[in-house]
């Protein structure tokens, strides 16, 4: 098998949510694996963030059409994302509780909320009973108690929706569109496309506009630049100070599968997706990329405020890449289809580094100057290996539409 086929990509995939199966399931909901060992940490913590991840993740290996316990799984952690993580009263979910359901931080996230969206979305795709009812049920919650004025999202709020700081936030934005395009994807529903395109021509085209079309991270709640956010904090675990390569990344994937998709809606791609997109791709690699990862945060000339290397911008990077090459065929741009492959493989070389013993990926390696040391992530812990299945996810579905693409040329020819 060619590793760079779309059948490589597809068992990569399945092959990285297999390191989960069966350690990652409790009694109840998931437990974070430790990439050393595959050992489950003994942290009783559950966060919403890493349930919903959890949940998307297997819902795309039945996508794929993988084994049985991939199905199964996923509506493991329905079940506890409806038991446990969501609020007495029914509206909301928790962003921390302990195995039994037991509430321990009943913060209402948005960035939280975005991924209870892309669980039911996924979930919808994957065909489970009763997730697209759920997926509406929390779009409109999203709708309801989140959504400011602008379209965008506001931040987090206490348990009665009262907002806790004036802070609005790129980062919980940036994956509300990618829930919506999930939304998309599984319901057909042009409004979710909308919703998407809202957001992504705010944050990295409007906003972006102020900070020569770099994006920043945090906003005041008039939504002007904050660039004094927590700057005494920049190793900050969701809301550093800085400009994130990372993200750069991720949003140019989101943007080539808005090009993807407006192109299916009108039948042309009447938007300027994909020149931003790889603006935002080549924006990344300009501020990030060092050779073997992206630093983590860097300041506007590209000088790194965090240099740690994460290995979710690194899984983002190969999605990106992958989204882009197939858009640059469609477009018959030759050139820059042979770049952005390029660019992919070059990275999916590069993955391994970021492997535990185990298989599974570690958080961050340290810099050079700090020992290149590999760190583990830190319970409760969010990354569940979401980014790296969400990297093999894209890599395969964007080889195979090259594939079929070609193979239909070759036929009419």
């Amino acid at each position: 098998m060619d590793e760079h086929s779309p059948d490589a990509y597809r068992s990569r995939l399945l092959a990285t949510l297999r390191l989960q199966y069966p350690d990652a399931l409790a009694d109840r909901g998931f437990r974070l694996l430790h990439p050393a060992t595959s050992e489950p940490y003994t942290d009783d913590r559950r966060h919403l963030v890493a349930t919903c991840r959890s949940i998307a993740n297997f819902a795309v290996g039945a996508t794929v059409d993988g084994p049985d316990w991939c199905l199964d799984a996923a509506e493991h952690g329905l079940a506890f994302l409806r038991d446990a993580h969501r609020a007495a009263d029914g509206e909301g979910y928790r962003l921390v509780v302990d195995q039994r359901g037991d509430p321990i931080d009943r913060t209402r996230s948005a960035y939280g909320h975005a991924f209870v969206l892309l669980a039911y979305a996924r979930a919808t795709a994957a065909g489970i009973d009763g997730a697209e009812s759920a997926l509406r049920d929390a779009a409109d919650l999203l709708d309801r108690r989140f959504r400011d004025e602008t379209g965008l999202l506001r931040s987090d709020c206490d348990p009665d929706w009262t907002e806790r700081e004036p802070y609005r936030g790129q980062n919980a934005n940036m994956h509300a569109c990618e829930a919506y395009l999930a939304a998309y994807e599984a319901t057909g529903e042009a409004r979710f496309l909308e919703l998407a395109r809202t957001i992504a021509t705010r944050l990295t085209v409007d906003l972006a506009a102020e900070t020569d079309g770099l994006l920043w991270e945090h906003y005041a709640a008039d939504w002007e630049h904050d660039f004094e956010y927590n700057e005494d904090r920049p190793r900050h675990q969701f809301r550093p100070p800085g400009y994130q390569p990372g993200h750069h990344a991720e949003w140019a994937k989101f943007l080539a599968l808005l090009d993807r998709y407006d192109g299916a809606e009108s039948g042309e791609a009447d938007r300027e997706w994909y020149a931003r997109a790889v603006e935002l791709f080549d924006a990344a690699i300009d501020l990030g990329w060092t050779g073997d990862g992206f630093a983590y945060t860097v300041d506007a000339g590209g000088d790194p405020i965090v240099p740690d290397r994460y290995g979710w911008a690194l899984a983002e990077a190969i999605g990106a890449a992958a989204a882009l090459a197939e858009r640059a065929t469609v477009r018959g741009d030759t050139a820059a289809s042979d770049r952005f492959r390029s660019r992919h493989r070059r990275f999916v070389s590069r993955a391994e580094r970021y492997h535990g013993p185990a298989g599974l990926w570690y958080e961050k390696r340290t810099s050079p100057q700090d020992g290149n040391e590999p760190i583990a992530p830190d319970p409760p812990g969010v990354e569940p290996d979401y980014h790296p299945v969400s990297a093999w996810y894209e890599s395969w579905r964007s080889a195979d539409a090259v594939s079929n693409a070609n193979r239909i040329d070759g036929d009419d020819r």
